[in-house]
């Protein structure tokens, strides 16, 4: 079985150390994170001929980067998109124009990482 070497758990359990445990993180995909300490689901929306996720609930914030982000902390396994699966009761007035709605949320993985960056803080 190809081990992903990023301590995840879920192929060795947790014993491979082939990152050496470090995980960077750019200060968008940083600043998203905290969004998720705060609420562990979060809209998300994309086009049908797009895999590019959108995220508008920034106010102010550059859409671009915000869909980088996302992309970034799914590949890093912190966060898992799930466009088959939106929000209840969440208003997606403003989505108009992205009919695939869906949401996010914290991967156990995106926990564990929360709760080091608590206590650990981060290094630059």
């Amino acid at each position: 079985m190809d081990c992903g070497h990023d301590s995840c758990g879920a192929c060795c359990g947790g014993s491979c150390m082939g990152c050496g445990g470090a995980l960077e993180l750019t200060g968008q995909e940083l600043e998203l994170l905290r969004r998720f300490a705060e609420l562990p689901f979060l809209p998300v929306v994309r086009r049908w001929d797009s895999e590019t996720p959108v995220w508008l609930e920034e106010e102010g914030g550059d859409a671009a980067a915000f869909s980088a982000a996302i992309t970034g902390l799914a590949q890093k396994r912190l966060i898992r998109l799930d466009y088959d699966m939106p929000l209840l009761h969440f208003d997606y007035a403003g989505y108009e124009r992205y009919p695939c709605q869906g949401s996010m949320a914290l991967t156990a993985r995106g926990q564990a990482v929360l709760e080091v960056l608590a206590i650990q803080g981060i290094t630059e």
